[in-house]
């Protein structure tokens, strides 16, 4: 009860201290596609901004979901606009795990069409952005858990030239942001024809949602924040990962309070100011005691399905 009065005065403090509007970005399979803009408070002249995509294992949530409000409030705070978006769940109905093929399919469609409503919805923030004081090169995408998955696969598309980024042009992100996020793939590891703009991955390694390194078979599956951060390493792009010792998918939520500081010093230090990053941190809590970080495909997709 405590916890849902907490949320209630959040939100109404931050609805009275805001301005807000809802958009239609998109139409998309006879569906319409809002974004809501929440505007930085007590700020002059063009601001970051933060595009947020929710998360639901592409088959629930919502972009005004009250447990994200305290999230886009400290943002708001900072300086920085929010815009958080709708996008397609091409899994409401659930997955047959009995057909390998055919969950495949539509694992790769709902990962694809969430990245492209991703990008369409960033397309509308370019097109207003004189209008609503956004510096177009400090949009950072973020997002939580499939939201997550949905701004890395972008910023994939993005590097990758893809034809459904080019409703961007020639623009990338300034940052992304992934709370328990991954790269889907069906042709093995994830492939950079550019080198990505700065990342910031938080994952725990016991996470049975959303794999922590890979979760891969014959080439197909989802390659994770630690796989991620090796190849960003390797690429000698800007990254800051934090790494949670035998915590589980709360990762794609905690951190969006508990470590509010880590993602604005992100987004000021290294979005803005343009600072080269690369920083790991390994985090452990006695409140975590040791447990099992490896699982196989089968359990990702029954720990998001229930099957």
């Amino acid at each position: 009860m405590r916890i849902i009065l907490t949320l209630f005065l959040a939100l109404a403090s931050f609805v009275s201290a805001t301005a807000q509007t809802t958009h239609l970005y998109a139409e998309r399979d006879g569906e319409k596609l809002y974004l809501d803009h929440y505007e930085a408070v007590n700020t002059q002249g063009s601001r970051p901004c933060v595009v947020f995509a929710f998360g639901g294992a592409f088959a629930r949530g919502a972009r005004a979901d009250e447990g994200y409000i305290p999230y886009f409030k400290a943002l708001t705070e900072a300086g920085y606009d929010v815009v958080s978006i709708d996008y397609r769940k091409r899994l409401a109905k659930g997955i047959d795990m009995a057909g390998l093929k055919g969950a495949v399919i539509a694992m790769k469609e709902a990962v694809e069409f969430a990245a492209e409503d991703m990008l369409s919805a960033t397309a509308c923030v370019l097109k207003n952005a004189e209008q609503w004081n956004i510096n177009p090169k400090h949009i950072v995408a973020c997002g939580s858990s499939a939201g997550a998955i949905a701004a890395l696969q972008a910023e994939n598309m993005i590097c990758n030239s893809d034809t459904r980024a080019a409703v961007l042009g020639d623009f990338n992100y300034g940052g992304v942001v992934s709370f328990a996020g991954a790269i889907f793939s069906v042709s093995g590891k994830p492939q950079w024809q550019k080198n990505p703009c700065p990342v910031m991955l938080f994952h725990g390694n016991a996470d049975s949602n959303v794999p922590y390194n890979k979760a891969s078979a014959f080439g197909v599956g989802f390659y994770g924040s630690e796989f991620l951060v090796g190849q960003f390493d390797k690429m000698n792009t800007s990254y800051w990962f934090y790494s949670a010792q035998y915590r589980d998918h709360s990762m794609a939520g905690d951190p969006m309070y508990v470590n509010i500081e880590e993602v604005k010093a992100f987004i000021n230090r290294v979005v803005v100011k343009g600072e080269k990053l690369q920083i790991v941190q390994s985090v452990a809590d006695a409140k975590h005691p040791k447990t099992k970080t490896r699982f196989s495909v089968k359990e990702y997709l029954g720990s998001n399905y229930n099957k």
